[in-house]
């Protein structure tokens, strides 16, 4: 089972490595990184480094596709050739998915037009202008096509798929031995919930 997770520069950690540590324990998958061209990839924050060996274009087949977030979605957005390259890929696939500003890759290459679709609340307008229809819910599924909300919510949709690929005895497994059993300090992980000055502050973070 090929699941392909393409990094590029400036990519959102968590959005690639926490649906990773999930799905790498499927039965059978295997899991890799594809990027614009082999070499190291830095992440958002500027610290974390990932070594790629495989150019994405050298990837013409998958079982799942994972398109993670983060800053450097806005380099590929007009970028046609890495868009035609996520629609190639998506007629091949069991399941195309993506975790925060990813969604705005697969809206962008047209995956998302009509359907209801999740990203970050900071990018709601922005996916409906790409023809996809903004809810705020944790993990969206029409079909083979997945999209989740902000970064943690990649966990999430990775668990749910795990179950698709698997089962859920299996992805049950997995999240019990990640020990995913969040019990966050406070009740402010969505717009709904945050107060005004927590939502002015998280604007800032960007």
């Amino acid at each position: 089972m090929d699941i392909v997770i393409p990094l590029f520069e400036r990519f959102e950690p968590l959005d690639a490595i926490g649906p990773y540590e999930i799905l790498a324990h499927v039965p059978g998958a295997k899991v890799r990184f594809v990027a614009p061209e082999p070499g190291r990839i830095t992440d958002v924050l500027g610290s974390l480094t990932v070594d790629v060996p495989t150019r994405y274009s050298e990837v013409e087949a998958c079982d799942v596709l994972l398109v993670p977030g983060g800053g450097g979605v806005r380099d590929l957005l007009d970028d046609q050739r890495f868009l035609d390259w996520l629609c190639q890929l998506h007629t091949t696939t069991r399941f195309t998915t993506s975790v925060c500003t990813g969604g705005l890759l697969l809206a962008a290459a047209g995956l998302l037009d009509g359907l209801t679709a999740a990203t970050h609340w900071g990018t709601a307008e922005e996916i409906e202008g790409y023809g996809a229809a903004y809810t705020p819910e944790r993990v969206v599924r029409h079909g083979r096509i997945i999209t989740s909300a902000g970064v943690s919510s990649g966990i999430d949709m990775a668990l749910r798929l795990a179950a698709l690929l698997a089962d859920e005895t299996t992805a049950q497994a997995i999240q019990l031995y990640t020990e995913y059993d969040p019990q966050p300090p406070f009740d402010s992980g969505s717009v709904a919930k945050a107060s005004p000055a927590v939502l002015e502050r998280a604007r800032t973070l960007g």
